[in-house]
């Protein structure tokens, strides 16, 4: 076996210099021994994997509720896309693929049931308690609060570039002591990228199988034709042309930045705006496909009324499980040290979609 040592000589070999470290800078809030065989973020990706609430991704909303089709995304499978896509970047700009990785795996982990409607939703009743929700910070709560890695302290403890990298807009949260800068790192930027090329092409594809809109209506979009001529050329879908086509564009622009802006960490730290961004042509030829899968997708009657379900759903479960908690909620409250309004926003926005209408079932609150 190649020692560790010599193993991590040579993965930072390959890393540019404003990459993060195959160790990390910032370490972790509760100092661990090394690991005989892994780096520290491989470490925190296999703790991410291994939690309860990685697993509930599969059932949670993408754009269609979960279970609705046997090929429509989940959270999870969603989840995947951005992480592969994340590694092959991190690893064609020279950046820590194990970090980018983490933040891939995490970033969705505080996705309530019924997607976005959901989010919406449990926001709303928690600022009736004075408190608010919001996917990224609970995603957060869940990796440093919610999942235990050992009983010796709540959370599991992963290195704090990942924590800063789950945070999207490098928010505080009260009662989190994290040191600043936590959204600088470059591949933190790539997991975003990543996340926006991959929901981009894989809604296009999702709604065009589900019946929503055809082929012809997205033709004159700009990007689609470009996608289309790509794929035709290539023998490839108009998905993997999508992706293809917005991977290279950023890999074009952030190569040029980089090697005018970036010889060193600290210089993305000192900078305002992303590195990795798309260029001012491919954002021109984005808007009109945003604004088509608004239109089309996210707000088509057949999208919307399974989304308004959920949120009715949630809304019972919420007053609800304030009204007279639950074993599973009390014990929130008593472990976590919090007020019962964020217990019960924590454990309903944990749910599955399908747990969620079962549990409403169960208690004889489902909304008609």
């Amino acid at each position: 076996m190649l020692p560790r040592t010599a193993r991590q000589a040579l993965a930072s070999s390959l890393l540019a210099p404003y990459a993060v470290p195959v160790g990390g800078r910032l370490g972790r809030i509760h100092p661990e021994p090394e690991d005989d065989t892994r780096f520290p973020f491989q470490r925190d990706r296999d703790r991410i994997i291994h939690t309860q609430a990685f697993r509930r991704l599969q059932g949670k909303t993408q754009v269609f509720v979960a279970g609705e089709g046997d090929h429509y995304r989940t959270r999870l499978t969603h989840t995947m896309e951005v992480t592969q896509i994340a590694r092959d970047m991190a690893r064609t700009l020279g950046l820590n693929e194990d970090l980018a990785e983490c933040i891939a795996l995490a970033h969705d982990l505080g996705h309530p049931p019924f997607g976005h409607a959901g989010e919406a939703m449990l926001d709303a009743w928690l600022r009736k308690h004075r408190r608010s929700f919001e996917h990224n910070r609970q995603s957060l709560r869940i990796v440093t609060i919610l999942e235990r890695h050992t009983a010796a302290y709540p959370g599991l403890n992963l290195q704090r570039e990942v924590l800063g990298g789950i945070l999207k807009h490098g928010e505080r949260v009260p009662g989190m002591r994290f040191p600043t800068g936590f959204r600088s790192s470059i591949e933190a930027q790539v997991v975003d990228i990543a996340d926006e090329i991959a929901y981009t092409a894989h809604d296009t594809e999702d709604g065009r199988k589900a019946g929503l809109f055809a082929v012809a209506d997205m033709e004159r979009l700009p990007i689609v034709r470009s996608a289309f001529a790509h794929a035709r050329h290539r023998g490839t879908s108009l998905r993997g042309a999508l992706i293809h086509l917005l991977v290279h564009d950023v890999y074009d622009h952030a190569t040029r930045r980089l090697a005018k802006q970036i010889h060193a960490s600290g210089d993305v730290t000192r900078l305002n705006r992303p590195v990795i961004r798309f260029s001012a042509e491919m954002r021109a030829m984005l808007s009109p496909l945003r604004r088509f899968l608004h239109q089309r997708l996210y707000f088509h009657p057949r999208v919307r009324a399974a989304t308004t379900q959920g949120q009715a759903i949630l809304r019972a479960l919420c007053d609800e499980e304030y009204r007279a908690p639950s074993e599973k909620v009390l014990l929130l409250r008593e472990s976590t040290g919090c007020p019962l309004a964020v217990a019960v926003a924590d454990y309903v926005s944990g749910m599955t979609d399908a747990y969620a209408h079962q549990h409403a079932l169960s208690r004889g609150i489902l909304p008609s």
